[in-house]
């Protein structure tokens, strides 16, 4: 009965949330997006959570809008991407690091492949962010 019962529910939940299923549209992933979004602010531990965010990982890998995108990030340096994803995410540019890494110029040349980011810049970075340090780290 309870294998009738959760098929059942699986086919109601795909019906209203799309991406849980096969669809691979625009609309169909952005409203997951916006279903993630809600969920992680109001019922963090809503399991519906890990299965959004599977399919909206697997429709990012696949899109054809996200090709350019994906060849780029597979380019960058693990901790250059999530740099600049900080950076973007707070707005900030190469003049709002000087306590964790130092002149402007230092930060653009750590963007731009030239420096890596040492043991300490990283320390530095996840205490500001909040961040562990491994997410810094391949």
């Amino acid at each position: 009965m309870m294998i009738v019962d959760a098929i059942k529910a699986a086919n109601s939940l795909v019906n209203i949330v799309p991406i849980l299923g096969r669809s691979q549209s625009r609309k169909d992933y952005e409203e997951g997006v916006k279903l993630v979004e809600y969920l992680v602010e109001h019922d963090p531990d809503n399991p519906l959570i890990d299965m959004l965010c599977h399919k909206i990982d697997e429709y990012e890998n696949s899109a054809p809008e996200f090709r350019v995108f994906n060849a780029r990030l597979n380019q960058c340096d693990d901790a250059i991407a999530v740099l600049r994803t900080l950076m973007d995410q707070y707005q900030l540019n190469t003049t709002d690091f000087k306590e964790e890494l130092g002149s402007r110029s230092y930060v653009s040349r750590i963007l731009n492949g030239e420096r890596n980011l040492t043991l300490e810049h990283i320390k530095k970075l996840s205490v500001r962010f909040n961040l562990p340090v491994s997410i810094f780290i391949k």
